[in-house]
């Protein structure tokens, strides 16, 4: 690990230990799996759709509430299907997620477009950096394995708690990255930013009070939003590109890229979060039904507001 702190993916024989055998197991029938023709893959992942709303039960009304505060227009009838939608989208991403981390680049091929990646380029030409608003769509990790093939940038990296899992997810990412920084180390990205990289960033999390303002989301008139983002930006000087990886109907995926932000507020905190949930929006509406509405997005509430979600769906 150099000074700016790069993570890598490291073997060691604990990883061999018996208690993670079962866990090796499952890693091993995914890639099996994963080494089906992908009409195959496709039907699985509608049978695994089929069966998340009963594992993922209170899951489920937490994306049924996230759909009720952001969408109040919707008829009821409307929100069920977009549920059901996404639930089929959960499914999927179990496989998409494996495509990202196993499938080679001849395979990946075959399966994807990239709209709007003349707005990388560009920016790259001049040498700027880029801050690459990754948004949690059930699709990201598919999304930004195919965006990295022709675009490869620095990674915004949560350790998972099983060592295991944790370094195939290393190696997998880094399919499509440099390297990895670890989401706490702001000087690094800042530092990548500099150097004229792509920093991929997702700020459409509730990530707690810390560190957050509330701003509006969608409906919602206060979402606890992340500071992170104006501070990568007054601090990196990058252009703001955000990207959607959309799932087609024929099994296709496109990968979307906007234009670079513009008229980013960098003298007001509140002013800035809202500029960048209203970005997020227009995102998420390519595809809101392959948003990850299962994060309670508005658990944290400003003083003395009530909770948005009730005690059955309180467990994060």
């Amino acid at each position: 690990m150099n000074t700016a702190q790069e993570i890598y993916p490291r073997f060691t024989k604990d990883l061999l230990h018996p208690k993670y055998w079962f866990t090796w197991f499952l890693i091993g029938l995914w890639y099996v799996l994963l080494l089906l023709p992908y009409p195959v893959i496709r039907l699985l992942g509608k049978g695994l759709g089929l069966l998340a709303p009963k594992v993922l039960g209170k899951r489920q009304e937490t994306a049924r509430q996230n759909l009720k505060l952001c969408f109040p227009d919707m008829t009821k009838a409307q929100r069920e299907q977009m549920l059901r939608d996404n639930f089929m989208a959960i499914g999927m991403a179990i496989f998409e997620t494996g495509m990202a981390w196993f499938w080679p680049d001849r395979r990946l091929k075959k399966h994807f477009k990239v709209i709007g990646g003349e707005h990388i380029k560009q920016v790259r030409e001049t040498g700027q950096g880029i801050l690459l608003i990754g948004v949690h769509f059930l699709t990201l990790e598919l999304g930004g394995r195919m965006l990295g093939m022709s675009h490869p940038g620095v990674g915004v990296y949560r350790p998972n708690n099983n060592p295991v899992f944790d370094y195939v997810q290393l190696k997998g990412r880094l399919k499509s990255n440099k390297y990895m920084l670890s989401r706490h180390n702001t000087k690094g990205m800042i530092r990548a930013l500099k150097n004229g990289e792509i920093v991929w960033y997702a700020p459409d999390h509730d990530y707690g009070p810390k560190n957050s303002v509330f701003a509006p989301f969608f409906a919602v008139d206060s979402a606890a939003t992340t500071v992170g983002t104006k501070i990568l930006v007054k601090l990196g000087k990058p252009k703001i590109i955000p990207f959607t990886p959309k799932r087609e109907k024929n099994g296709q995926y496109t990968v979307f890229v906007t234009a670079p932000l513009k008229d980013y507020p960098l003298n007001d905190e509140i002013a800035a979060a809202t500029f960048m949930n209203k970005a997020v929006e227009h995102e998420i509406l390519k595809a809101p039904e392959q948003y990850m509405w299962l994060h309670r997005r508005f658990k944290t509430r400003p003083e003395g507001e009530p909770p948005l979600y009730s005690s059955e769906v309180q467990g994060d």
